[in-house]
């Protein structure tokens, strides 16, 4: 059964629309990642400065940064989610999202208000910092009664939303689903990286000799899901756990290279088929080593790849939907096969298993039809996703 990824919405710190992003992302624009005291230490972070739209009074339990970002990018595709809501019905419609964080940032001031105040806000709800709360805001925005939940598996998270979001289709469960997710910015995750000595003390470095560590960024991905002809395949995906560690990647990149194998194999293709990859690319010390050897076992050096977290920071449960996003952007309206840059502004890494990475104004020498995109998570929960160019005479 094929199944086709109909409409994409995507804001994050490289702009607020697929058109925004795009035109800065190809130009290795790294404007959105700023500097903020907001959250107690000094961090470079990548920021959306979209003007979120208002959540419903009727809703006000799900008031939360993390929603709004979610409404926006609701916003951006709603044509398409009312015609298959349309079309199937609301009970046949699902949503299923991927966070780490939810809603947190408003519990962190609600609770700094409660300090000064003796009383939380009157519209505090412990409903906006729950992990399923997305899912069921989204839900009630639309009238849904089809499966609405939240996956959280750290960096991985929407990336297993959207593997769960297909067999709920090729189960039978539903005829199309919602599905991608939304992190935003937190004092717990900013304090947290920090904790581990992971933030970079300047701008991220992913693949650099001196890469120190995160930005990190905060973004809202929704992809409509179908078995309705569209403009992009979802064709392969594969995951593996390697529980090496808490918070380390296991240093052989053997699991990150049998979730790619495995997302290659269910798509029925072959490494020398991938035009482009999407690199989890975080920028610290161990990820990059690992990666570019997971990577280097399978691809060898002459498939193009780049992080583009260098540009969006690393936008943890968000982060497999738009980069997978990104790659949408590279197979749609780009008849001049124009690539995302590596762009980290410093030396390569000769220590690092060699990569073809992509370079400032470098383009594909054939079209753009396969992208992959890789996550890789705490406790090493990886995941890889294979989507391919759509024919358009199949779906216009």
């Amino acid at each position: 059964m094929k199944l086709y990824l109909n409409d994409l919405g995507l804001l994050c710190a490289a702009g607020n629309s697929k058109q925004e992003i795009k035109a800065r992302l190809l130009t290795g624009d790294r404007s959105g990642l700023v500097s903020s005291l907001e959250f107690g230490i000094p961090a470079i972070v990548g920021r959306c400065a979209a003007d979120l739209p208002e959540i419903r009074e009727n809703s006000s339990i799900y008031e939360c940064r993390n929603n709004r970002l979610l409404l926006a990018a609701l916003n951006q595709i709603r044509l398409t989610v009312d015609g298959v809501i349309g079309e199937y019905g609301s009970s046949r419609i699902g949503i299923v999202l991927g966070t780490s964080t939810s809603g947190v940032r408003s519990t962190e001031l609600a609770l700094a208000y409660q300090a000064e105040h003796g009383v939380l806000p009157e519209k505090f709800h412990y409903k906006q910092q729950q992990m399923g709360a997305g899912a069921d805001f989204l839900a009630a925005h639309l009238g849904i009664t089809g499966p609405a939940y939240t996956i959280s598996t750290a960096c991985s998270a929407s990336g297993k939303a959207l593997a769960s979001a297909r067999r709920l289709i090729k189960l039978g469960l539903c005829d199309a689903v919602v599905t991608g997710g939304a992190d935003s910015l937190c004092g717990l995750t900013v304090n947290g990286f920090a904790a581990l000595e992971s933030l970079s003390s300047g701008l991220c470095k992913p693949f650099g000799k001196h890469r120190d560590g995160i930005n990190i960024g905060e973004a809202a991905a929704l992809f409509v899901l179908s078995k309705k002809p569209g403009p992009v395949e979802l064709s392969g995906i594969g995951a593996s756990s390697d529980a090496y560690h808490f918070s380390a990647p296991d240093p052989s990149g053997n699991p990150v290279t049998k979730a790619m194998a495995t997302a290659l194999a269910d798509a029925g293709k072959k490494p020398g088929d991938i035009d482009y990859i999407n690199l989890h690319g975080t920028a610290t010390v161990l990820n990059d080593a690992m990666e570019s050897q997971a990577v280097n076992r399978l691809f060898g050096r002459q498939t193009l790849a780049s992080s583009s977290k260098g540009m969006t920071g690393h936008t943890l449960g968000a982060a497999a939907a738009l980069e997978l996003g990104l790659c949408w952007i590279l197979m749609t309206d780009n008849g001049e096969q124009r690539l995302i840059p590596n762009i980290n502004g410093d030396e390569p890494d000769e220590s690092l298993a060699a990569l073809h990475l992509v370079r400032e104004g470098e383009r594909a020498k054939r079209e753009i039809k396969l992208c992959q995109s890789n996550s890789c998570a705490f406790g090493g929960n990886n995941v890889s996703i294979i989507i391919a160019k759509s024919d358009k005479d199949n779906y216009c």
